[in-house]
């Protein structure tokens, strides 16, 4: 049966439209789902392809679908507002220690509490978890090496591990020799020896603002002080904007995430990215480079490392597996430009050599392709989660909430009115089995009160539907005080 009336006077594309928006009301698609292809639509309303690529077309200039290149074409969340950048109502901050411990204590808690929708947490691989085929590869290396599972490795890692991530780098066209890097436990080791390595106590480090949390308490554990850097809602860290904060403050380093920064999933542009580099490397400021989104990218082609723009070796890159395999495992590493031997001497100190069985694990994983074919699906499975979760954001929370647009990442950054104080609604959100992550702790001086991050790095289940929900209803209440 044909569910086209060609006797109509309403043009066929537009019933094609018309279709589409029935699928969407009854809920046989979803923001995130993918469309019939133009074919199959062609063959089920026996109507040409054209007429149905005009009817995509037309839906795409609404903002209510969107092509992506050689898979198709998707829905998008409706009614969801974009956060936009403010330029023009920030100011700069000066450098200061953390003031919310405890709030960042409670968030870390909060995500292993029982019964508890754990939004607050940044986890992709909860999302496709790739832990069968980890356990398989660790069981065959176990099997290989015996009683060297439980011995002490090389303080910079295994050289396998070390060849194979310097490959992986030279196919991005950055320069790496694999005999200079340094294999940490996670990306958190890595980024406190390359902080050590070029700043001591009482140094300031600038930082991206807002700046996942993990970055701001380290910097203040080694006695460091952070100044919050203006960062763009799309284009991240503001060059023209550092360079004023240069001029006024004595910074010793940066530390940001040129490619998905945390919690705005913000992408700065090569262009950019190569600006920052030469007007850093111009005034000898190291640029601590903190790249662990970088494979989880939801544009065509995978960020470039600041690495690459580096002329002077004052770019240090951290990154790890933990937001694309096995956070579980704490394998990250270090490529240190010219602060190699440095970097080697304090690794020794602080932890001698980090575990060789995940190192062998991860060797296997990354050589046997599997680890590739996994970043594909966990990057198809996170832009389906992401487009739900801003749906459901937009269904839920006041009109007025606006939601960020990541381009790549598991988290979204939303920002409800100037009153609101989603530090406040936290305790309520555990109550009812919920947890996300208060605006308040991703800056050091305690901006975004009336911000908050979500996870969408997760398996989706009707608990998921219902956790949003209950946040939405607790954010409205908390709105109309």
């Amino acid at each position: 049966m044909r569910l086209l009336d060609k006797s109509s006077s309403e043009f066929l594309y537009q019933q094609v439209i018309d279709f589409i928006d029935r699928q969407v009301e009854s809920g046989a698609l979803r923001a995130g789902d993918k469309l019939p292809s133009l074919r199959k639509l062609s063959r089920q309303f026996d109507i040409s392809v054209p007429t149905v690529k005009q009817a995509y077309i037309e839906l795409e200039r609404q903002g209510c679908i969107s092509a992506r290149p050689q898979s198709g074409y998707y829905l998008k969340a409706k009614q969801a507002r974009t956060l936009l950048p403010m330029r023009a109502k920030w100011a700069c901050c000066q450098p200061v220690e953390v003031s919310c411990r405890s709030l960042i204590e409670q968030v870390y808690d909060a995500v292993h509490l029982p019964d508890t929708v754990a939004l607050g947490i940044s986890n992709p691989v909860n999302a496709h978890p790739p832990d069968k085929a980890l356990a398989r590869l660790m069981r065959s290396v176990l099997s290989r090496v015996a009683e060297k599972a439980v011995s002490y490795g090389p303080i910079n890692g295994d050289a396998k591990l070390r060849l194979t991530l310097a490959l992986r780098y030279q196919e991005l066209g950055v320069d790496v020799n694999h005999q200079d890097m340094v294999i940490t436990s996670g990306a958190q080791e890595a980024l406190s020896i390359a902080l050590q390595c070029v700043a001591k106590r009482g140094d300031i480090i600038a930082v991206e603002s807002p700046c996942f949390f993990g970055l701001i308490e380290l910097i203040e554990s080694l006695g460091m002080k952070a100044l919050e850097v203006y960062t763009c809602t799309e284009e991240g860290v503001c060059v023209n904007e550092l360079a004023k904060v240069l001029d006024q403050h004595k910074v010793t380093a940066c530390l940001f995430s040129t490619a998905i920064n945390n919690p705005l999933g913000s992408l700065m542009t090569n262009e950019q990215r190569q600006a920052l580099v030469k007007m850093l490397e111009s005034r000898d400021i190291p640029l601590i480079e903190d790249d662990v989104y970088s494979d989880i990218y939801f544009t065509e082609t995978r960020p470039v490392p600041a690495q690459l723009y580096s002329e002077k070796g004052l770019v240090m890159t951290c990154s790890s597996f933990s937001k694309t395999a096995a956070p579980g495992y704490r394998i990250g590493w270090l490529i240190p430009g010219k602060f190699e031997e440095t970097a080697k001497r304090i690794k020794r100190a602080q932890s001698c050599s980090t575990a060789m069985l995940q190192q062998w694990t991860l060797t296997d994983y990354l050589l046997s392709g599997e680890y590739d074919r996994h970043l594909q699906v966990l990057r198809k499975t996170l832009r389906y989660n992401l487009e739900r979760m801003r749906e459901l954001v937009a269904e839920h929370f006041p009109h007025e909430v606006c939601i960020s647009k990541p381009q790549g990442g598991s988290v979204l950054w939303i920002r409800c009115r100037s009153h609101v104080n989603t530090s406040k609604i936290f305790s309520k959100a555990i109550e009812q089995g919920v947890s996300f992550a208060p605006g308040e702790i991703f800056s050091p001086s305690g901006q975004y009160k009336n911000y908050m991050r979500l996870s969408f790095g997760i398996k989706w289940s009707e608990k998921i539907d219902h956790a949003v929900a209950t946040l939405g209803s607790l954010v409205s209440e908390y709105s109309k005080k």
